[in-house]
């Protein structure tokens, strides 16, 4: 049995950009993720300024990130002055993990076919 017309034949390997995570990938949610792999906790005006963004936006990417569930948000105090600290949840790790893997596939995918 065929698939209908307006639905792609199933294949038996996906491509793997079909698995690439849009809440990940996106270049300001990616980076805020990778630094807080390498930090493991890191506080946001480090990543304001590693990431060249303004402080609403990047918490507007925090808050993506807080709602999937890949990042803590933790609120505090440094002497007197208010910090805000990010830690990757164990699921964050999973999904920059997943999300490295699927890069990886594909610049094997380039280099493959770079070298036909």
């Amino acid at each position: 049995m065929s698939a209908p017309a307006d639905e792609p034949e199933p294949t038996a390997a996906t491509h793997p950009t079909t698995g690439l995570d849009d809440v990940v990938h996106q270049r300001v949610r990616l980076g805020i993720l990778t630094i807080a792999h390498e930090a493991r906790r890191v506080e946001f005006g480090f990543l304001r300024t590693q990431l060249e963004l303004t402080g609403g936006n990047l918490s507007q990417h925090l808050g993506v990130l807080e709602s999937a569930g890949l990042i803590e948000v933790e609120k505090g105090y440094a002497g007197r002055r208010a910090r805000t600290w990010i830690t990757l949840t164990p699921a964050g790790d999973a999904a920059l993990a997943e999300e490295i893997a699927r890069l990886k596939q594909l610049i094997v995918r380039v280099e493959t076919a770079d070298g036909r």
